[in-house]
């Protein structure tokens, strides 16, 4: 892509990584979250649903594999054994050790697809995406070829199980790797990170986390996008901004200030006829929903006053691949 927008209006776009316990299950174990993953389940998907509704907003939601399925068991004694296992530094023994043997009632919080089919009866038709299978992360070396390819293959199939065909994905902990495999696959586009110089790899985890702290509390604009092709031929369409939760540091960061960088994002997507990619996780409701949910409110209400004045279309992340793709090949004829 050029400076120069391809788009006819600005965008928003939001994707939401739906993932329950396989988010911090390495972090943290099956307790760590339980809590929170609990209330996500049973409060805030439902709530995400009715604001998404009221708003006609088409999110993409990326859906860890695992949850598509309603019941899981050890075949000849091992989980998964199409899945070669990650070897990340942090994590000891076998990736699904804590996967219990059962069906959705037995295991909510590690089989989801009676919350998937809720995210496909919204009366605002919603785009299913993926998050991986397990909670793997792609861009860390411990992450081999054949761990992508199990765990695409096997979030793939679990998807068409439902009837359902993939087309986005985000990556865990937004490490990006092995985009061939999404390729291969089917994939059109995957959200990458926020075009900022401390979203670098290279970086220390403790300047990106500081930095980015740093853009929250001087409200600082965040980058409006534009997808460009990657090599192996699918979309990056990368975040601006994730809806922080309130828990830990960030709980001194009043949600006001989440909603005029959002804003401020939002202005410039329309501004400049590019894409405010807004993301988050469902998880993070889960402390002071209430507070949360009333400041996405007032984000969509402004997305809603722009879309209304015709300087913004909302669409889902495939649908934004969908409007560049046409553009992108002339441009290269």
């Amino acid at each position: 892509m050029t400076d120069s927008s391809p788009l006819e209006r600005g965008v928003f776009t939001l994707s939401l990584d739906l993932e329950l316990i396989w988010g911090t299950l390495d972090l943290f174990g099956a307790d760590g979250f339980r809590r929170r993953c609990e209330i996500e389940r049973q409060v805030v998907v439902d709530r995400l649903l009715t604001l998404l509704a009221e708003f006609q907003i088409p999110a993409t939601w990326c859906v860890i594999g695992h949850l598509f399925l309603d019941r899981c068991y050890r075949e000849n004694g091992r989980k998964h054994p199409g899945i070669v296992r990650p070897r990340h530094a942090r994590s000891r023994g076998d990736w699904f050790a804590a996967d219990p043997d059962g069906t959705e009632e037995d295991a909510p919080l590690f089989l989801g697809r009676s919350l998937v089919e809720k995210v496909r009866a919204c009366p605002i038709p919603q785009e299913i995406g993926a998050h991986s299978f397990s909670h793997v992360i792609f861009g860390d070396p411990g992450c081999s070829r054949e761990t992508a390819q199990g765990e695409v293959r096997a979030c793939v199939a679990a998807a068409l199980d439902m009837g359902i065909s993939l087309r986005s994905f985000s990556f865990p902990r937004n490490q990006v790797g092995h985009l061939e495999v999404l390729a291969e696959q089917g994939f059109r586009c995957f959200r990458g990170p926020e075009p900022r110089w401390y979203q670098d790899p290279r970086m220390p985890d403790l300047v990106r986390r500081l930095a980015h702290l740093w853009d929250v509390l001087v409200v600082a604009e965040p980058p409006v996008v534009l997808p460009r092709r990657a090599r192996e031929g699918i979309f990056d369409i990368p975040g601006s901004m994730v809806y922080l939760p309130i828990h830990g540091i960030r709980r001194l960061i009043p949600v006001s200030w989440r909603v005029r960088r959002a804003v401020r994002g939002l202005e410039a997507a329309a501004r400049d006829r590019r894409i405010f990619h807004l993301w988050a996780h469902p998880t993070s409701f889960a402390d002071e929903t209430d507070a949360m949910f009333h400041g996405l409110r007032r984000i969509l209400e402004h997305v809603r006053l722009l879309r209304d004045r015709n300087l913004i279309r909302v669409v889902s992340m495939d649908a934004v691949a969908a409007l560049v793709e046409p553009v992108m090949r002339r441009s290269v004829r």
